[in-house]
């Protein structure tokens, strides 16, 4: 089965349903056993200092893995790649264009998903069996969301992984399905964990390996992962179309802040950690989320992968002590 390099989510049923195996490049870099390495090597290859990481990552990655073909998702998503693609394509590397259109018009992505079947020779009616499948898997991870904030038996971080996964279901829905029942029966037992603090962590998937460590350590515990969630998509919707329109990520900030202001009052959130990528267009956004959201919010700053720097350790710390001496704890 051929491998399919995707660049961000994407109608993931599309290549499942194609009988391609979607490969999300992003999983595939931060988990490889030296990303540092990916990064010095695109840098050695030309790519600027001052470009984001993930950027960076992403072109190794997929140079390394051989793969061919590339959905790259030209609107909704990263500003940097189209660039990235014409170096893709300049290496050999088929790109399939994807976008999202901004003003989240129906027809639009209609029109854009449709294109996308027919480059996979796929139909809806195709499509739409292998969504069946697939939101079988998603009502799972949907549990484990749950878990995470109403039990209060899932940390942070097991939270993010099985979330940001569902982009491409590590490339295996069967096999990925079995690891969630696998887990789910593994926390049965688990004493609930009783934090002081619940946080939320917005923004890019964070670049840093053991944030979510550190913040368990001093006490509090995210409870609420934005842009992973969103990628899970655990909201049930027959209409696939309608599915990606729902999807707050590619679209306007202030659907994000909508989404954002429900999950602090569901989720009972006490402050909100803003995750934002150096050299990352989104940053700018980092105001209107405090202007808006109504807790506490602290921007953290990552740039290359590894675990938090001092500085930053010292920050979150101090904005959980914060919180605490409000709280009155």
């Amino acid at each position: 089965m051929e491998k399919i390099g995707i660049t961000t989510t994407i109608p993931v049923e599309i290549i499942f349903a194609a009988n391609k195996i979607p490969v999300d490049l992003n999983n595939i870099f931060i988990s490889h056993s030296a990303p540092e390495q990916l990064i010095n090597q695109a840098e050695q290859n030309g790519f600027p200092r001052t470009t984001c990481c993930w950027i960076k990552g992403l072109y190794s990655t997929a140079i390394n893995e051989g793969i061919n073909k590339i959905v790259a998702v030209m609107e909704g998503d990263c500003s940097n790649t189209h660039s990235l693609s014409e170096i893709w394509n300049d290496k050999g590397i088929e790109i399939i264009p994807f976008s999202y259109p901004y003003n989240k018009d129906y027809k639009i992505l209609k029109n854009n998903i449709e294109k996308l079947m027919s480059y996979f020779h796929v139909d809806f009616h195709k499509v739409g069996k292998t969504k069946k499948k697939i939101d079988k898997i998603r009502k799972k991870l949907k549990i484990i969301d749950c878990l995470t904030y109403e039990e209060n038996l899932v940390t942070g971080f097991e939270n993010h992984i099985f979330l940001v996964s569902a982009s491409d279901f590590q490339s295996n829905i069967y096999l990925f399905e079995k690891k969630i029942d696998d887990f789910l029966q593994q926390i049965k037992n688990r004493k609930p964990f009783n934090e002081s603090v619940r946080l939320g962590l917005i923004g890019v998937p964070p670049i840093i390996t053991n944030l979510y460590e550190e913040i368990e350590r001093f006490g509090a515990r995210i409870v609420f992962n934005e842009v992973q969630r969103q990628f899970a998509m655990i909201d049930e919707y027959s209409d696939i179309v309608e599915q990606y329109l729902a999807y707050t990520y590619p679209y306007s900030v202030f659907d994000r802040i909508k989404d954002v202001e429900k999950e602090i009052e569901l989720r009972n959130i006490d402050g909100i950690i803003h995750y934002v990528q150096a050299f990352c267009h989104r940053n700018i956004q980092d105001s209107i989320f405090k202007k808006y959201l109504k807790v506490p919010v602290l921007t953290l700053e990552g740039d290359r992968p590894g675990d938090l720097d001092e500085r930053n350790r010292i920050r979150i710390e101090s904005f959980i002590d914060m919180i605490l001496a409000k709280k009155g704890g």
